[in-house]
């Protein structure tokens, strides 16, 4: 199996995060467009980020201009400090199907404040990479009823395009987006984050229509990979805050692991084996909780932006150790050899399987 000694040494893990909770981000700049101040939620927005003492801009048009930098460089950490309010196009309002993840993505946002070195964003984005934050959520909220399949449950992925707790404090979008689905039989809204603010959401009344997943790693992929986030420790202590009874103190939500991206680092099954006990030891109750197995992947497309964003890093994106896996469109990814893939699945289901027999493996890919 192929591993990533530039990159990491196979040292014992390490029993406490180098970092705790994550920082609050704040952007250096706020741009609202026109229409976006005509949404009663924009006006909302406005309020919050006035009262965080932010520096906002007001837009003369609807267009977000003048992003770049005078390299890709300098665009990456502009935009990285960037927060829009804008209006949701048109097409934002005709969801995509995201087997297996979920039914439906409906994006509250696009753009994310955290720094991933594997960023999947890289190459589905359009432009700089600004957080775009949609005046009118609401709008999107109703619109979900005619993808309603009745009978059937049907859920939404609100997380494909941003970290929606890394932006939270800035917009509330989030908790109108669990409010919202409280009152839909037969839904269920899911997201999934990096970061460990959770506590505006714990009294929020979700009727259980809100699986909240954190996404958790190796404690030496988290350190080095995944800039701007919250430690491991912090994450799953959000993790148990969520699940808790209400009695307890915590929110009570179904719950759920997105373990990603999987790699075969030295000493991987140490790491891992690690992970998987502390997150057993914090959830030593009974809670819906779920998982789900991403192994790392890129695309040749995804690699180029990477390394123009993160030129000095040594994460391994090497295609000659990777086998490739095509799209119905022609297009490719490159992800590990089918025997690195089998013994990497065989790992994770037996350990996660001795630690929660009764939490359902969602799917692994």
């Amino acid at each position: 199996m192929s591993t990533q000694q530039d990159l990491f040494t196979p040292t014992l893990p390490e029993k406490q995060s180098l970092r705790t909770g994550a920082r609050l981000w704040l952007p250096k700049r706020v741009l609202f467009t026109p229409d976006a101040l005509e949404e009663p939620f924009g006006q909302q927005i406005y309020e919050r980020i006035s009262q965080l003492h932010l520096p906002i801009e007001v837009l003369k048009s609807n267009r977000l201009t003048g992003l770049r930098g005078a390299d890709e460089r300098e665009t990456y950490r502009n935009a990285k400090n960037t927060l829009a309010v804008v209006k949701a196009p048109p097409g934002a309002f005709r969801l995509q199907p995201i087997p297996p993840s979920a039914d439906w993505q409906m994006n509250l946002a696009e753009g994310c404040p955290a720094h991933c070195q594997y960023c999947y964003l890289a190459g589905s984005l359009q432009g700089p990479p600004v957080t775009r934050v949609y005046a009118n959520l609401p709008q999107m909220l109703a619109n979900t009823a005619s993808y309603e399949q009745p009978g059937k449950l049907t859920t939404f992925e609100v997380s494909c395009y941003t970290d929606v707790i890394g932006i939270e404090h800035l917009t509330g979008s989030l908790a109108e987006c669990i409010q919202y689905f409280a009152s839909r039989p037969e839904t269920q809204l899911r997201f999934v984050t990096k970061y460990n603010q959770v506590d505006s959401l714990l009294n929020l009344s979700h009727n259980g229509r809100t699986r909240a997943r954190v996404s958790l790693n190796a404690e030496p992929i988290v350190r080095r990979l995944e800039g701007g986030t919250a430690s491991l420790d912090a994450r799953i202590r959000a993790l148990r805050e969520l699940a808790l009874p209400r009695e307890q103190g915590g929110g009570a939500y179904p719950v759920g692991v997105v373990l990603a991206p999987i790699m075969p680092i030295p000493d991987w099954r140490t790491y891992y084996t690690d992970l998987l006990d502390r997150l057993a030891i914090a959830l030593d109750f009974d809670c819906d909780l779920t998982v789900e197995f991403i192994t790392h992947r890129f695309t040749p497309g995804s690699k180029d932006v990477l390394m123009e964003w993160y030129p000095n890093t040594s994460l391994e994106m090497n295609e000659a150790d990777r086998a490739q896996k095509r799209n119905k469109f022609g297009g490719v990814k490159y992800v590990y050899e089918p025997d690195d893939m089998k013994r990497l699945k065989e790992f994770f289901y037996t350990e996660w399987r001795n630690r929660f027999p009764n939490a359902p493996i969602m799917y692994w890919t």
